[in-house]
Parts: structure tokens; sequence; C-alpha cells
């Protein structure tokens, strides 16, 4: 059995074996887990019959554009100073301490004063989802360039390169697989900070969706909206690996 498919079994044995235990035997009540079919049920009537003021798709659209701003906004900005600061050594040296004095804070500690600069609406919710996803686009960033290999730099310089040619044509894509590693962690961190950040007076989304649940008492669609989080994160990292793939077609030859 290939690898591929015994995923896709051990999901059905899964599922299968939930089913039984929450809906057929009843041996753990719904009011603590609800059982799948329960769940696709609650999906289809959201889909139609709003929820907390909106359809199960207009909270996932709303859900979707904070993470999607969020994290282009985080890998343009954390890959940007995170080149800079590996290339740069003075740039290093001033920015560097600052930035390992603020990357310990929680993301969620950042709200009190999202909510003061930005207010209560978009901004404050893409900037806290933006601080969770900026760290590790940078972090790997920085390492790329901090690990380019000195013998294809001082190769190039024979040639003549200049600082910016070695910086754009020898730095930046041999450091493109971490660059790209990060960007993957930075949407998982995106995803992860969601349902925080939707606690900043939202009127929709998966996060306000599952907190309005919470106050009602319905664990199945607070599963529905844990679910719809997985499987969009999922799908979303199986697209930046797929560009990964495109991109730095070399690193898939070296590890087969």
């Amino acid at each position: 059995m290939s690898t591929r498919n015994l995923s896709r079994l051990s999901i059905v044995v899964i599922l299968v074996v939930w089913e039984l235990c929450t809906s057929i035997l009843n041996l753990v009540p719904a009011f603590y887990l609800p059982s799948p079919s329960r769940i696709v049920l609650d999906f289809f009537y959201t889909m139609v019959t709003p929820f907390a003021g909106a359809t199960f798709t207009e909270h996932l659209l709303t859900s979707l554009y904070l993470v999607i701003s969020a994290f282009v906004i985080a890998v343009i900005t954390g890959v940007t100073l995170g080149v800079i600061m590996g290339w740069y050594e003075a740039v290093d040296l001033i920015i560097y301490p600052i930035f390992q004095l603020i990357r310990p804070i929680p993301p969620l500690a950042w709200i009190p004063l999202a909510i003061v600069w930005f207010g209560i609406g978009v901004a404050s919710k893409i900037f806290v989802i933006w601080l969770s996803a900026f760290v590790p686009s940078l972090i790997n960033a920085y390492i790329g360039i901090k690990m380019t290999d000195r013998t294809l730099i001082e190769a190039a310089r024979v040639y003549g390169a200049k600082d910016k040619d070695l910086l754009w044509h020898v730095a930046i894509p041999s450091s493109l697989p971490l660059i790209l590693t990060g960007t993957r962690l930075s949407l998982g961190n995106a995803w992860m900070t969601i349902v925080a950040a939707e606690l900043l007076a939202a009127s929709a989304g998966l996060g306000y969706m599952m907190q309005i649940a919470r106050s009602t008492l319905d664990p199945s669609i607070i599963a529905l909206g844990m679910l719809a989080i997985g499987i969009l994160g999922v799908l979303m990292t199986k697209g930046l690996i797929i560009l990964e793939k495109k991109v730095c077609p070399w690193r898939e030859q070296q590890s087969s």
C-alpha cells in the first residue's frame, strides 16, 4: 500500500471510529464531542441559514481575507527585513537586538495596543495576525542569507560581481529554500492566530462564529470552525509546497 493510500485510510478509520463512538454507540456525549455526521449537517445548514449574523461561506471568506492580507504583508516585510539584516552587518547590529527583545512577546499581548493604534476594525485584526506571521519569515530569510556559501560569493567576486549582484544573484537564490520554508511557517502562524484576532469586536469570521457557538453551547459549530481552519491551512500549505517545487526544483532532486 502506498503512503498516500495509507494516509487516506487512516483518515477514514478515524472518521468511522469517531462516528461509532459518538452517534451510534453513544460512548461520548454529543455535548462534549459532536459526531462527524452532525458536523456535516450543520455545515449544509449554515451554508444557507445565517449563524451569528452570516452564513458559513461569509464567515469563511472574512477569515480568509484577514489571513491572506496579513500573510502577504508579513512575508513581504519579514523577508525584506531579514535579507537586509542578513546581508548588511550595520543594519543587523542595529535591528537584531530590538528584534530579539520584541520576539518573545506573544502576538496576543499586542491586542490592547492594536486597539489603541488601529481601533477595533479590520486593521487591528490584520496587525495581530501579521505579528505572528512576520517572525518566521524574517528569521528564515535572515538565516538563509547568513548561511550563503562563502565559496560562491568569493567565486562571484573573482568574476567582478558587485555587492548588489552578489545579493541578488548569489545570496538570495541560495537562501530561497529557507525563505520558502519560512513562508509556510508564517502561514501556519497566521491561521493559529485568526480565532484570537477575531475577538476584536468582529461581526463575522470563523473565529467569531466559534465564539458565538461557545456562548450558545453548540459544540458542533465549534468543531465545524476548527475543521474549516485546519482544512484551509492544509490546502494553502500544499499550494506553497507546489510553488516551492517550481521555484526550487533542485531541492527536490537533492532530497530524492
